[in-house]
C-alpha cells in the first residue's frame, strides 16, 4: 500500500489569494499534494505537513476535524525565514470507517515518515490523535519521551486499558499499552483546578513530570529542558487562553498567551531529539476573523524556524564543543556530572544506569537547567536526577 492511499489532496486554488502567493511566502515554497503525490523517498524533504479530518474522539468540540485547511489559508501567507526550507504538504487523512481505522492510518503515515527521516507536523482533529502518533514509535520499536501541552491530564480515573479512547482518556491507552515504549511523560501547563489529586499522585508515582501553568506562564524557558528531552510533542489548543485562541468549545479564560505558545513551539523545533509534533482541537466554527487559525499558523512557523536552526549539540558527539562539570553531594557519597554545550549554553545531566548492561552505555543524559547544577554544587540532589534514576531501574 502506498502512502498516497491514505490522503486526499489539498484544494490549493480554494486557499490561494486572488493575487496569488509572493515568491517569499510559504504557499509558493511548500510542495503541495494537489494532483500528483510527492516522491518522499528522494531525500528532498525534511518536514511533512498533513491534516487529520477526524473528530469522533472529541469531547464537546465536534468540528475540529475541519481545522487543517483553515490553518493552511493562514500558514501559506507567512513568509519564509532566513533559512532554506524543504517542506511538503501531503494533504488530509480522511476519517476511516471506524475511529480505529483513522488511528491505523495516522500510525502508519507517521511511522513511514520517521523511517524516511521526515518530521511530521500533524494538524488535527481531536486530541486523541496523539495516541496513534505515539503508536508510530512502537512500530519502530523506539523508546519515547512524550510532552503534552494541555490544561488537563487527559486521563480517566478508571485506569482500564479497555476504556474507550477519546480526547479526555487517550493517556490511559498510552500509559497502559503493552509493550510499553514510554520512558517519560511531561505535561506542560496543567491547571490545578482541572486535575484531581489522584491524577497528580499517579504522575508522581510514575516519576513523570508535570509543570503547572502558574510555574511556567511568564517563564516558559523553565519548560525548555522537558521539551528538549521529547521525541514527540502534542499541543492542545485549549491550553491557550480564550482571549488569544477562542476557536475551541472548551476554551478557558486562563492559559498560555499566544506568544508563549509560539515560544514553546520554537523550543520544540530547536530540539535535536524531537521527531514529530501534533496540534489538536482547533475548531474553526468558534474562530473569529481567523485569529486562532493565524496563531496556530504562527506557532507552526516558529516550529519550522526552530527546526532549521538546530545546532546538533547533543552532548559528546564532538567533545571539544562541551565542558564537563563534576560535583559531589551528600557527604561525597554521590558524584553528579553535568555537561554544558559551548554552542548553545544548554545543560545536560548524566544519570548512571543502576545496572550497567553495556560498557558503551553507562549513563543516561537528561536535559536540565543551570539551576540544577547550582543546586548540586550547594550539596542538594536535584529532583530531576532522582526521578530519572528511578525510571532507569
Amino acid at each position: 500500500m502506498s502512502l498516497s492511499d491514505f490522503f486526499s489532496p489539498v484544494n490549493l486554488s480554494a486557499i490561494t489569494p486572488k493575487t496569488g502567493f509572493y515568491t517569499c511566502q510559504l504557499g509558493a515554497i511548500i510542495e503541495v499534494y494537489e494532483t500528483h503525490f510527492p516522491d518522499l523517498e528522494n531525500g528532498e524533504f525534511t518536514i511533512a505537513i498533513f491534516g487529520v479530518k477526524d473528530d469522533r474522539g472529541a469531547i464537546n468540540n465536534q468540528g475540529c476535524a475541519l481545522g487543517a485547511d483553515y490553518v493552511r489559508t493562514k500558514l501559506y501567507t507567512l513568509t519564509e525565514s532566513n533559512v532554506k526550507t524543504s517542506i511538503v504538504d501531503l494533504g488530509n487523512i480522511l476519517p476511516g470507517h471506524q475511529l480505529n481505522d483513522t488511528y491505523i492510518a495516522v500510525k502508519t503515515v507517521v511511522a513511514e515518515l520517521l523511517k524516511l527521516n521526515i518530521l511530521p507536523i500533524i494538524i488535527g482533529g481531536s486530541h486523541d490523535i496523539t495516541y496513534p502518533q505515539y503508536l508510530a514509535y512502537q512500530a519502530l520499536e523506539q523508546q519515547v519521551d512524550l510532552v503534552v501541552v494541555d490544561s488537563f491530564f487527559d486521563m480517566a480515573e478508571d485506569h482500564n486499558a479497555n476504556l474507550e479512547t477519546n480526547a479526555m482518556s487517550y493517556l490511559n491507552k498510552i500509559f497502559l499499552h503493552e509493550p510499553n515504549y514510554l520512558f517519560n511523560f511531561s505535561n506542560i501547563g496543567y491547571q490545578t483546578y482541572f486535575v484531581s489529586q489522584d491524577s497528580l499522585r499517579t504522575m508522581d508515582n510514575l516519576f513523570f513530570d508535570a509543570l503547572r501553568l502558574g510555574e511556567v506562564s511568564g517563564s516558559v524557558h523553565l519548560a525548555e529542558p522537558a521539551i528538549r528531552n521529547a521525541n514527540m510533542l502534542s499541543f492542545d489548543m485549549a491550553s491557550i487562553r480564550a482571549a488569544d485562541a477562542m476557536a475551541n468549545a472548551n476554551a478557558n479564560p486562563n492559559g498560555f498567551y499566544g506568544h508563549e505558545a509560539c515560544q514553546i513551539c520554537k523550543y520544540a523545533g530547536y530540539s535535536d531529539k524531537l521527531t514529530s509534533i501534533g496540534f489538536y482541537e482547533f475548531n474553526p466554527a468558534y474562530d473569529q476573523n481567523g485569529q486562532t487559525a493565524m496563531l496556530l499558523a504562527q506557532m507552526i512557523w516558529c516550529f519550522i524556524d526552530g527546526f532549521y536552526s538546530r545546532k546538533n549539540d547533543v552532548p559528546l558527539l564532538h567533545k571539544p564543543d562541551y565542558v564537563t562539570y563534576k560535583t559531589s553531594i551528600v557527604n561525597n557519597a554521590h558524584e553528579l556530572v553535568f555537561v554544558k554545550s559551548l554552542k548553545t549554553n544548554r545543560w545536560w545531566m548524566q544519570v548512571p544506569y543502576p545496572n550497567i548492561g553495556s560498557k558503551n552505555e553507562r549513563f543516561h543524559l537528561v536535559p536540565c537547567h543551570y539551576q540544577d547544577y547550582e543546586l548540586a554544587t550547594s550539596g542538594e540532589m536535584p529532583d530531576l536526577w532522582w526521578r530519572t534514576y528511578q525510571k532507569l531501574n
